[in-house]
């Protein structure tokens, strides 16, 4: 459990499961020559797609991305985890994921950032100031790091200080990442590595081998078998065979003695709770490692220690080990097989590409994350006594109210059971319940029958689940795919990647986890797979048609959209160019669901006239083409687009425009001029738009609605016929309600 009830903390920290070494061996060392191991082909492949700026890896020039971590999924799928920095500062919410298979293809990939950076690295404040600023946030420090520059990203990236305090809260211990602005002292964000099992529970803190079986008399599961070890005449609850696996008394040292005999069964003896948790962890480990080939906590084969006999109503991980409080009456320790699951699996949610993340949104899902480790670790053990639930903490029974959350139904312990745009502003352990109500439909369904609940659904649908062992490997690799902005939406299309790649030739649970997603209120993301047929994909173009003036140039966005079967490679090119001109596209290669900016550019000898222009997109198992109509004409006004990144202050901030300037036009603008806009926001629905022409005449292009949807790529028309072309038109944006930002990125004017 960690600092927030059943959460992982919102750690900076990007650990990744099953880092593999890739030793490279001189060609003159190999005879004869083998083939390369699948990881290093896939991990080959993921650097070139990262270094190409792939797809959702576009970047800046001054931005590179750089592998940490390569952690291997099921069907033949690696996951390659990657840094990214600006002139060479960490970008804190940079991070980005490339999967690739042993083959050498790229399969996907995910990126918390895709807007290019441009700020300054050249720091007003002084870095002890940071570091005095970042002190004052904890009431007790027991230490402070050297501060570190580096540059968060978000909405309005800041070159920033990171400094981390470890000390503890009012009421509780804390390891906190305070990002300070370098320009102003202000602080940006805060982020908590200590994760607690329940929300509002308060306490006071405490200050040669032989690998064996001991005997465990736990209080939960009975008598079981635990993994001990002995050194001489001397046992201890250290775990022989998984690295960092033990136990002991909060602020003390690991349970040791004379005999392998451990525990009375007794809900306050603390060795007894040593038992429980050994169980419980080692038990998640076979799991981990039988169901989701998974090896260890952090995925390369290490755990992390335990200690019970915290004086807190709770329990809780603080990113480098767990610690298990007690119940309110002080009669059972926190250390049920799910608690100790559920805290553990906030080490994995850290371990795997993106780290904690930040946010109520993400640490819902982190709170979440916790919980479906829980199950599945009960799942697995099958025990008599603890028996497989989707209640949580049903055992301990934290505060005298049974179980803390209920997975089938969040809403009995009064957690949201559906998504709604209020739960990024939601409490994180009551955010974790969406996800844990999606999790039990795919795993169980809405009606499972059998004497277990059945679960209500937010759309009045019906899902038949797959099983817990399928539910979990489908929940586990979409994870593998997380990046440090993880969200419902995110996580719903990774799923349903993993789900169509973990089961090739079914679609029975591509369904599932579609409809279970759907029976929570959480929509369909832009560029989700589909499942069944062949592969194939559709082309299609922002605009059908382009007008240059000779030496010039102009854009169109290539759109592909997968509709059936899996994703596949697409290489783009154009063919029917008129004499003089070049195509060229960025990126080239893409995947289906991806996009590519053609660039047509022009000579002063380019013949007038009107052509068609034929872009030819060449999968690996499907050809499709798209037609082109380009305009060469000396007379014509070309389009015009601003790239400047523009923040939307949120309400009541003031209206804000971006400028295109049109000069040279001998015409009147079009009745149909067009203005292409690209947002990057959390509501579109709040923002106003409108055209404003040279002479101050506004033409509305949106009005503020209830559209519940994110970004904003649009192409707008509009009748511009009576202005003059020339000069500065600007697009204006007021955002007419609080709560939701964003910021322009680009936007088009074709008159």
């Amino acid at each position: 459990m960690t600092h927030r009830g059943f959460s992982t903390g919102l750690a900076a920290a990007a650990g990744f499961a099953m880092t593999l070494a890739l030793p490279v061996t001189p060609a003159s060392a190999a005879s004869p020559a083998q083939p390369a191991a699948p990881e290093a082909v896939a991990a080959r492949a993921a650097d070139q797609a990262a270094a190409s700026g792939l797809d959702a890896l576009r970047r800046g020039p001054a931005e590179s991305f750089q592998r940490i971590g390569l952690t291997a999924g099921g069907a033949g799928l690696f996951y390659g985890a990657y840094q990214r920095t600006y002139q060479g500062l960490r970008v804190v919410g940079g991070d980005a994921v490339v999967v690739a298979d042993g083959a050498g293809r790229v399969r996907g990939t995910s990126s918390a950032e895709t807007a290019a950076i441009t700020v300054g690295t050249q720091a007003s404040l002084d870095a002890a100031k940071a570091a005095a600023t970042a002190r004052a946030q904890l009431p007790t420090v027991d230490s402070v790091s050297t501060p570190e520059k580096v540059v968060l990203a978000g909405a309005n990236p800041k070159l920033a200080y990171e400094v981390v305090v470890a000390g503890r809260t009012a009421t509780a211990p804390s390891n906190l990442h305070v990002f300070v602005d370098a320009a102003t002292g202000a602080i940006l964000d805060k982020r908590d590595d200590v994760k607690v099992f329940a929300s509002g529970a308060k306490g006071q803190a405490q200050p040669a081998t032989a690998n064996l079986a001991g005997a465990g008399n736990s209080y939960y599961v009975g008598n079981v078998s635990i993994d001990t070890t002995q050194s001489g005449t001397t046992y201890s609850l250290r775990d022989p065979g998984r690295t960092g696996i033990s136990c002991g008394r909060e602020g003390g040292s690991v349970y040791s003695g004379p005999d392998n005999a451990w525990g009375n069964g007794s809900g306050t003896d603390l060795e007894t709770a040593c038992v429980d948790t050994l169980y419980g962890v080692q038990t998640e480990w076979k799991m981990l490692a039988e169901w989701l080939g998974r090896n260890g906590i952090n995925g390369s084969g290490t755990g992390y220690p335990a200690s019970v006999g915290l004086s807190d109503v709770n329990a809780y991980w603080n990113g480098s080990s767990t610690h298990f409080g007690h119940s309110q009456d002080n009669q059972r320790q926190a250390t049920s097989m799910d608690v100790v699951g559920h805290e553990f699996g906030h080490g994995i949610f850290q371990f795997t590409p993106g780290g904690a993340g930040s946010g109520n949104e993400n640490g819902g899902m982190n709170e979440s994350t916790g919980d479906i480790f829980g199950a599945l670790t009960e799942a697995y053990a099958n025990n008599a006594k603890d028996t497989p639930d989707y209640e949580v903490g049903e055992g301990v029974n934290l505060v005298g109210d049974g179980p803390i959350r209920y997975m089938y139904d969040p809403s009995k312990a009064g957690d949201p059971n559906c998504y709604s745009s209020s739960i990024p502003s939601t409490e994180v352990h009551a955010a974790a319940g969406p996800q844990n109500h999606w999790f039990y439909l795919l795993a169980e369904g809405s009606n499972p029958g059998g004497g277990k609940p059945a679960s209500p659904t937010c759309n009045s649908s019906t899902v038949t689940g797959v099983g817990v062992q399928k539910a979990g490997q489908i929940f586990y690799n979409g994870l593998l795919k997380k990046t440090s902005s993880w969200n419902h939406k995110a996580a719903r299309k990774a799923t349903l990647e993993a789900a169509v790649a973990l089961f090739p030739g079914s679609c029975v649970e591509y369904n599932a986890t579609k409809a279970a997603w759907n029976a929570i209120s959480v929509t369909a993301a832009t560029g989700e797979p589909v499942c069944g047929g062949d592969p194939d994909y559709a082309v299609t173009l922002s605009q059908p048609a382009g007008t240059v003036r000779p030496g010039g140039s102009t854009t169109v966005t290539v759109n592909t959209e997968l509709t059936s079967g899996t994703v596949q490679a697409i290489t783009l090119s154009a063919s029917g160019l008129p004499d003089g001109a070049t195509a060229t596209f960025s990126p080239a290669t893409v995947q289906a669901g991806g996009s590519s900016t053609l660039t047509i550019a022009t000579s002063s000898s380019t013949p007038e006239g009107t052509g068609p222009i034929t872009i030819t997109a060449d999968g690996t198992a499907t050809d499709h083409t798209a037609q082109y109509a380009l305009t060469v004409d000396s007379s014509a006004c070309p389009p015009v687009t601003n790239s400047t990144r523009l923040d939307i202050p949120d309400y009541p901030g003031a209206a804000v425009s971006s400028t295109n300037t049109i000069d040279g036009c001998a015409r009147n603008a079009s009745a149909a001029t067009k203005v292409e806009v690209h947002i990057v926001h959390t509501y579109r629905g709040d923002l106003v738009l409108d055209l404003i022409a040279p002479d101050g005449t506004s033409y509305r292009l949106k009005s503020n609605n209830s559209d519940s949807a994110d970004d904003i790529d649009t192409t707008y028309t509009v009748d511009a016929s009576a202005e003059a072309p020339n000069g500065a038109w600007k697009l204006q944006i007021k955002d007419v309600a609080a709560i939701d930002i964003g910021y322009l990125t680009s936007w088009t004017l074709t008159i």
